[in-house]
């Protein structure tokens, strides 16, 4: 565990360690960690120019104006769009590359629950002891995927190809946060990619963050001056659940009773996921001549993290809500699947499904 007054001492040197003007782009950050997370950024940055994308102008709004009353010298620029859809997501980061040459950060927080469109328990009566197919019931975009996973790992994928080389020419800071399950990863079911079946949440979730870390383990490979970062915030209080039904509808009640006794505190979470996305603990593998763009230094005693591959300073790491990275049983599944070919697989199918919505492997 990284305990959170060294997280804080480390937060505070950002202005001087990184330099001023840092471009972020985050992306899910209307609500929830991704918002804490920019908020913690805003705080802490010389003069930052901020990129966030979401569904709600009013929040992009509020969360635009509260930014710049933290940091008057940072612009906070709102894009609207929703980027379940491919398409949506190419014209976001066509805008972005008009406009910027490099980005130091890309944070990507975007995604929803697996849901049933409102459907009661009751509905669902003639599943008898079945446990309900929330993959079957979940919404389909008009690209032919379940919500859930075009936004968790499509969408996101889709962001970190298309804006990888503007990341690699980035000055002081090259890093990309997912936020999502790092850690949590499991088995992956290659008939069964694009999880158009499947009962068990647990399940989906291990399969969904092995093929997000597969991916990032990828991307890493082809731009190793970037470090990644694979997070599980653990439980926060965010807008994940805003969505109506009933599945929502439990959780949000259960967490009234819970959440003030499991939360990882907002403010605290910002400020773990702002380390995370700018500490030299998780540089990338090739860091450059002088580690350029590694990030804020470790200071006396500090040590890389340990990788998703085991090896300290991999380039890709998996964290927890404490910072600490996965431990061997997690890391001894993912070896398994590297050695039977499974990322190499999983990436093959990522790139023949955005050929088949948009076109083109990459923008």
């Amino acid at each position: 565990m990284v305990p959170y007054p060294a997280i804080l001492a480390s937060n505070s040197r950002i202005p001087t360690a990184l330099p001023p003007g840092l471009v972020a782009v985050f992306v899910g950050a209307t609500s929830g960690i991704g918002e804490y997370t920019l908020r913690a950024l805003a705080k802490h940055a010389k003069a930052p120019r901020i990129y966030f994308v979401g569904r709600s102008q009013e929040a992009g709004d509020r969360i635009a104006a509260e930014c710049k009353a933290l940091n008057p010298d940072g612009e906070f620029i709102f894009m609207k769009s929703d980027v379940s859809l491919m398409r949506n997501v190419d014209t976001v980061c066509q805008e972005i590359k008009r406009k910027e040459k490099a980005i130091n950060l890309v944070c990507l927080s975007q995604g929803t629950l697996y849901n049933t469109d409102g459907n009661s328990p009751a509905s669902n009566a003639q599943h008898n002891n079945k446990r309900q197919r929330l993959i079957e019931q979940s919404t389909v975009t008009d690209e032919g995927l379940r919500t859930p996973i075009a936004l968790t790992y499509y969408s996101r994928m889709r962001f970190l190809t298309n804006l990888s080389p503007l990341l690699q020419t980035a000055p002081g800071l090259r890093r990309v946060l997912s936020i999502f399950a790092g850690g949590k990863e499991g088995p992956v079911d290659l008939s069964n990619l694009r999880l158009d079946h499947g009962s068990n949440p647990l399940a989906l979730r291990g399969q969904m963050a092995a093929m997000m870390t597969f991916g990032l383990e990828t991307l890493a490979a082809r731009a190793p001056t970037v470090g990644f970062v694979h997070s599980y915030p653990g439980p926060v209080r965010s807008g994940i659940a805003r969505d109506r039904n009933w599945v929502t509808f439990v959780l949000r009640n259960l967490v009234l009773v819970l959440g003030p006794f499991i939360y990882v505190p907002e403010e605290e979470s910002g400020e773990r996921h702002c380390f995370v996305a700018t500490s030299g603990m998780f540089a990338a593998a090739g860091g450059g001549k002088g580690g350029e763009g590694a990030g804020v230094g470790l200071g006396e005693g500090g040590v890389v993290a340990k990788g998703a591959d085991g090896r300290l300073g991999s380039g890709v790491y998996t964290t927890d809500s404490k910072c600490e990275a996965s431990g061997e049983k997690v890391d001894a599944v993912l070896e398994k699947m590297r050695k039977e070919g499974v990322p190499q697989k999983v990436w093959e199918h990522t790139e023949a499904e955005f050929v088949r919505m948009v076109g083109t492997a990459s923008m």
